[in-house]
């Protein structure tokens, strides 16, 4: 089945250029935005850069998730790659890459082809890439633990297990210990661009200064350095390397008790007592702007979740929202299609994963200089009837 698409306008024509250039199975949004008024000359300068590369980033794949499909491939022909001859996606416009935004793997039914598409692109330049939680659970799942013979850094529980079983039972032993190594190089966040002109970062969780600043020092880059022994150390609860993991990784997160809130079940049904902040959202000022609780959350009990009251936040919960003016893309996050305004993206924040791993579109936003975030450059595959995005 063909997917439906959505494909933002073209930023530099009028609507009655959009509507010419719109191919008959492709949808063009009508957009509501109190985006500020000089973007369209930001946008502008931005594409008038000789020197601007321009980026299609890509979120959260997890295998196209149970029962989608190859999302990938239908998501990459609408941004325009196609397959050459040396068998890896290539784009008629040499400046352009894809980024991808880590969590390739588990929960979905085509594991190797969502790898082997991905690390075709990674090795020829046309694609960059940066690790996500699920690629760091799965080093440490394949890693001995040295301090408990017959472990490893990330236990073989039940719950472990069945998260990862997709990676497991799709691909033998060899494939998954030449995977492991693989991931074992990838970045932790990217920071792109220069000074001089237009940057943009890239991270699967949170883009945490304090926390990228101390990964960058503590290992020298932006990559764990060789060995078990950083693995070790970063599965290792408590110590501040574990702590900057996690923060970057899988977001910071907000004890609730504290704030007089009760525990919750996640979208997977674990009770949960901390949740996960809108480390986003730079205008923060109380617990119900900076927490992100499930869509119709519960108590653990299974009764409904109580009203959040507007109770000013601990600063240190409130350190780890974002206030720069690089465009931060990021996934992780669980996100529901259509993108909102605060809750999946503001002027300087993006969130690209939109649940592809749970039968959700698989989300891009196609970035081209601009400091703005423009939601019009958002395209899911498949996607809905179009619709405004708020």
């Amino acid at each position: 089945m063909a997917p439906r698409l959505f494909v933002p306008h073209n930023p530099l024509a009028t609507a009655a250029q959009a509507q010419q250039q719109r191919p008959e199975h492709q949808h063009v949004l009508t957009v509501v935005s109190d985006l500020e008024p000089a973007l369209d000359q930001l946008l502008t300068n931005a594409w008038q850069g000789r020197d601007v590369r321009s980026y299609d980033i890509i979120g959260d794949i997890h295998g196209n998730g149970p029962g989608n499909g190859h999302l990938l491939d239908g998501l990459l022909a609408s941004l325009g790659w196609t397959i050459g001859s040396s068998g890896h996606h290539q784009h008629p416009e040499p400046e352009r890459q894809v980024v991808f935004v880590g969590d390739l793997i588990d929960r979905g039914d085509h594991q190797r082809h969502v790898l082997h598409t991905v690390r075709r692109m990674v090795d020829a330049g046309t694609a960059l890439i940066v690790m996500g939680n699920h690629e760091f659970n799965a080093i440490c799942f394949a890693t001995p633990d040295p301090r408990n013979p017959g472990e490893y850094l990330r236990k073989h529980s039940e719950k472990n297990e069945r998260q990862h079983w997709q990676f497991l039972r799709q691909l033998d032993p060899d494939e998954r210990a030449s995977w492991i190594e693989w991931f074992r190089t990838l970045p932790i966040w990217l920071d792109l661009g220069a000074p001089d002109l237009r940057q943009l970062r890239v991270v699967h969780a949170c883009w945490h200064e304090r926390s990228i600043q101390f990964l960058k020092a503590e290992f020298g880059g932006n990559q764990f350095p060789a060995g078990d022994e950083p693995f070790v150390v970063a599965s290792t609860k408590e110590t501040p390397v574990w702590t900057a993991v996690e923060v970057v990784l899988k977001g910071p997160e907000i004890k609730l008790s504290p704030y007089g809130l009760p525990d919750f079940l996640d979208q997977g049904g674990t009770r949960r007592s901390a949740a996960r902040s809108r480390w986003w959202n730079g205008s923060a000022a109380t617990i119900a702007d900076l927490i992100d609780l499930p869509s119709d959350p519960r108590q653990h009990d299974g009764s409904p979740y109580p009203v959040i009251p507007p109770t000013p936040c601990a600063a240190d919960d409130l350190s780890y929202a974002y206030d720069g003016t690089i465009p931060v893309f990021y996934g992780h996050h669980w996100r529901k299609w259509e993108p909102t305004k605060h809750l999946d993206y503001t002027d300087r924040t993006a969130c690209v994963d939109f649940s592809a791993g749970k039968s959700g579109p698989l989300v891009a936003y196609q970035w081209r200089g601009e400091a703005i975030i423009n939601p019009t450059h958002f395209v899911a595959c498949p996607g809905p009837e179009p619709t405004a995005i708020r």
